[in-house]
């Protein structure tokens, strides 16, 4: 797999990809797709030395997805700790690519000054909860039926690994 920072040439392939994750109710609680207008704040709040945002692609530089380090609470004090999102291209999923991307931002999160990764998981969502275990990740927190969709609660859990 090669990584590159994104560009924001790469936004709109950026959102068409988290955009097609939505109506499955399994992944983001977004619930209506999102606009590449709405997702530019969120693309320059990614830099390249504390919160990258990269671009996955294999050897053809086929897209496979994309992959993010987001600032954890926003406070001086959690500068070593960051919150990490997988999204894969629909044709790429189930492949262990997933897999593979997360070994690469743990690999990279020392260089990244990050001692912390985090990820925010649907309870629901078993096929992340089993990647992020598989990785070594455990469950930190199960925040009890605090998303709403399309009227059904779901339970947030969040799953932490020192790097």
């Amino acid at each position: 797999m090669v990584y590159t920072d994104a560009v924001i040439e790469d936004l709109p392939l950026i959102v068409e990809i988290y955009n097609s994750t939505i109506a499955g109710r399994l992944v983001t609680a977004d619930t209506e797709p999102v606009t590449v207008a709405s997702r530019e704040n969120w693309f320059y709040a990614h830099t390249p030395d504390k919160h990258p945002l990269w671009m996955v692609h294999d050897e053809a530089k086929n897209v496979i997805g994309w992959a993010s380090f987001q600032a954890f609470y926003g406070r001086p004090a959690y500068d070593a700790t960051a919150e990490i999102s997988i999204y894969l291209a629909p044709q790429q999923r189930g492949k262990g690519c997933g897999f593979k991307i997360l070994q690469h931002c743990m690999a990279q999160a020392p260089s990244l000054n990050i001692k912390t990764l985090l990820g925010f998981i649907f309870a629901h969502n078993q096929p992340s909860l089993q990647l992020f275990a598989k990785a070594g990740f455990e469950e930190w927190a199960h925040l009890k039926n605090i998303a709403v969709m399309d009227g059904n609660e779901y339970s947030l859990k969040i799953l932490g690994k020192r790097v």
